[in-house]
């Protein structure tokens, strides 16, 4: 494994459904891997979500309304969950598009705000699916040898995930990856390089509602002002802003066309 410079915390969640905004997490699975060394540390922990558990997620993972009714709610160990995260840099398989933000909503609901902009987001599936796009159970057994156990446990995927990562660096330690323009990149020299190959630059936020223009600049990618940039809109319509932050949009998007119509104003100053 490359030499980590910070703790990286890798995580699973099973969750009544795959809505990020309107779901709530079911289970957590976490393993702490420290910088130092020290033995890495495991939590797990059942949660009572509070909203019925979508039949389709039960389906997946086994986890019903009945078996969680008397587990903790999210708010209930929120802290605890907080506090053992830390600092740390985060990781996990899928878990820029879909972990990352339904935590941070989550813990936006209890009163903590999870800030993942000082910290590297390392996403195992996004390194393996651009380098050899297959499935968690595949890539398990193409980058270790092992077979798949307990298929949407947390704890189990979170695991698997762990080893999944640790395969991917012996195997492309020295790889080079060329890039759409058709630059030579080494995007496993250092924990740096690995975070900004999980990042998809096309899009701002997690649920790909805000990508970047040609021109760099934030544009919409949904509704009727598709393609459109954020600061012109707003200045067209300031009442799209108001409508936005009034809706089930994710934590993440609201903060993201606050700051770009804060920015639009101070630029007309």
């Amino acid at each position: 494994m490359l030499p980590l410079t910070k703790d990286i915390v890798f995580f699973d969640l099973e969750a009544t459904g795959l809505n990020i905004v309107q779901d709530r997490i079911v289970q957590v699975g976490f393993v702490k891997i420290f910088a130092d060394g020290s033995p890495s540390e495991e939590l797990e922990m059942k949660i009572n979500p509070t909203i019925p558990v979508s039949a389709e997620a039960e389906a997946i993972h086994g986890l019903s309304n009945e078996a969680l009714a008397e587990e903790p709610t999210f708010k209930d160990v929120a802290q605890r969950l907080y506090d053992f995260i830390g600092d740390a840099d985060l990781g996990g398989y899928n878990s820029n598009r879909y972990d990352v933000p339904l935590l941070q909503e989550e813990f936006h609901r209890a009163g903590i705000y999870l800030d993942t902009s000082q910290r590297r987001l390392i996403d195992a599936q996004q390194i393996f699916y651009r380098m050899e796009p297959r499935t968690l159970s595949a890539a398990l057994k193409f980058y270790t040898g092992k077979k798949m156990e307990n298929a949407h446990d947390a704890l189990a995927d979170v695991r698997a995930t762990v080893s999944i990562f640790e395969g991917q660096l012996r195997m492309y330690a020295d790889a080079d990856y060329e890039t759409d323009d058709g630059k030579s990149t080494k995007p496993f020299t250092n924990m740096d390089a690995v975070a900004a190959f999980c990042q998809d630059d096309r899009f701002l936020d997690a649920t790909r509602r805000l990508k970047k223009g040609p021109d760099g600049a934030p544009q919409f990618n949904f509704g009727k002002y598709a393609g459109r940039p954020v600061a012109e809109v707003f200045a067209e319509n300031p009442n799209y802003l108001k409508w936005i932050l009034s809706k089930d949009f994710s934590t993440e998007v609201k903060a993201l066309v606050k700051a770009i119509d804060e920015q639009r104003r101070k630029g007309k100053e």
